[in-house]
């Protein structure tokens, strides 16, 4: 046997016939109660008269309907309706009448084709009724009455039609928010990827074009493979986390990773464990760019997402230096502290000018393309780099600024607040 408890899961996966059955025999059962007989709907001022054999006929005619009342609409209203007609005309005036408003209401949420046709033949059908049932009477009913319950009908279809347009509303914001957030998702992706990806192949081009002077010198050989093979594995390891956040099971538990991580709109996003960013600085040096490294003070215990965000930071401030001025002297200076954490990455350019997209650097410098040149170097990017970083950082309510200095050279700063989880 089925607990109370228990009702709200079951009930909602029957068939929406078998739930709006109960409806309709509760009407039907409450129309032969001898308490309630006479005190349904009177329409005109026909006397009431006892129940008889169609009497039952028409009972069942105006209650059961109520069962296909959102699957079958207009099936539902057309006999709910021919039941009513037949009751007022009878003299029945019995409880089941109550049937018609609640299938005008369904009617009016659950029609999906010729919704005003169907409103036109019921307003059309309902003249003729209203005709019979002033002849039958005494006369006493005026026009009035026979206006005032069309209205009250009126006011069911327009009740019907609003809920209609509510839930498809509902239905279209919820839309709505999906695509947005599944934009929101594929962009966050984009972001890590081009991120993981230029980084990496770019530090791999540039130790692999190395290797080929360096056939004289077999040491100097291995060491430079060896750094393009470890390069390899930490871009496979990194797409393969990326990889895992599209995964369905990604989150329950069953993955494994020496990474931290944290939630940013209900999703988990990676942390560079500590010692990372010397890592990323070391890997850059041994593409043959000269990096300083300063960091000052303590990385906050509950820094949020801002730790991933400096560590992006860097990590495309020294991408770009290898691919627009690699051989350049590069400083990169991170500075923790309670409230935030300041990032400095500036390299060295020989004043050469050019230009890049609008709109994507400071102070009427440039993007990424927007870098000294150097034979050799890595192909230009694609421009979306500081595009992202920027909102990576204003996401957090920091601040964000890439420009070309007065020597030629390129500094990307960042202010970013840490505690942030999103």
């Amino acid at each position: 046997m089925i607990s109370p408890r228990q009702a709200p899961g079951w009930w909602p996966r029957l068939d929406v016939t078998v739930r709006d059955l109960p409806l309709g025999l509760l009407l039907l059962a409450g129309s032969f109660l001898s308490a309630l007989h006479g005190k349904g709907t009177q329409v005109g001022d026909l006397p009431t008269r006892p129940f008889d054999a169609l009497a039952i006929a028409v009972l069942g005619l105006e209650c059961l309907p109520l069962a296909v009342r959102r699957r079958w609409p207009a099936v539902s209203l057309a006999l709910v309706s021919l039941g009513f007609a037949v009751d007022q005309l009878r003299g029945y005036h019995s409880v089941a009448g109550t049937a018609l408003p609640l299938a005008l209401i369904s009617g009016g949420a659950h029609l999906e084709r010729h919704r005003r046709v169907a409103a036109l033949v019921l307003s059309a059908a309902y003249v003729p009724l209203a005709v019979a049932l002033h002849r039958l009477g005494s006369g006493g009913e005026t026009a009035s009455g026979f206006v005032t319950f069309y209205l009250a009908l009126v006011l069911a279809w327009g009740v019907g039609a609003w809920l209609r347009s509510t839930r498809t509303a509902e239905a279209e914001r919820r839309r709505r928010v999906a695509e947005d957030t599944r934009t929101a998702e594929r962009t966050r992706i984009a972001r890590e990827l081009h991120d993981v990806v230029t980084h990496h192949v770019t530090a791999m081009v540039v130790q692999a074009e190395a290797a080929r002077y360096l056939t004289a010198a077999p040491d100097r050989l291995d060491q430079t493979l060896t750094a393009v093979t470890d390069t390899g594995r930490r871009a496979i390891s990194d797409l393969r986390h990326l990889l895992d956040l599209l995964n369905p099971d990604h989150g329950t538990g069953t993955g494994t990773g020496t990474s931290t991580s944290t939630s940013v709109g209900g999703t988990e996003v990676r942390t560079p464990p500590a010692g990372r960013l010397l890592t990323l600085v070391e890997q850059t040096r041994r593409t043959g760019q000269p990096v300083e490294f300063t960091e000052e003070g303590t990385p906050a215990e509950s820094a949020g997402s801002a730790d991933l965000v400096a560590y992006r930071v860097v990590q495309e401030a020294l991408t770009n230096a290898l691919k627009y001025a690699h051989g350049n002297r590069t400083s990169v200076r991170v500075r923790h502290d309670e409230k935030e954490i300041t990032v400095e990455v500036g390299t060295a350019g020989s004043g050469a000018p050019s230009a890049g997209p609008a709109g994507s650097g400071e102070g009427g410098g440039s993007g990424e393309s927007g870098r000294v040149g150097r034979p050799g170097g890595s192909p230009g990017g694609s421009g979306r780099g500081l595009v992202g970083l920027r909102e990576r950082v204003a996401l957090l309510g920091g601040e964000f600024s890439a420009g070309r200095q007065a020597d030629g050279g390129f500094v990307v700063r960042a202010r970013i607040p840490v505690g942030n989880p999103a």
